[in-house]
């Protein structure tokens, strides 16, 4: 766990460095992802981004506790 928590606290300050260049990747516009526009009303819901991030971190997650 302390391991983890490790990783975590050193990716976040460097997603944060590296945000205008990870902004450009498609995430949260893939097929799959709902949005929907109207008048006053905006609704997003990233089925298909959540379900390959969900993946991603399960495989390095698993690897780290190899």
């Amino acid at each position: 766990m302390q391991r983890l928590l490790i990783i975590l606290g050193l990716f976040v300050p460097a997603a944060g460095l590296f945000w205008p260049w990870l902004a450009r990747i498609p995430f949260g516009r893939l097929p799959g992802d709902i949005h929907i526009q109207r008048d006053g009303f905006d609704f997003f819901f990233p089925i298909t981004t959540g379900l390959l991030v969900s993946v991603v971190l399960s495989l390095l997650i698993w690897l780290f506790r190899r």
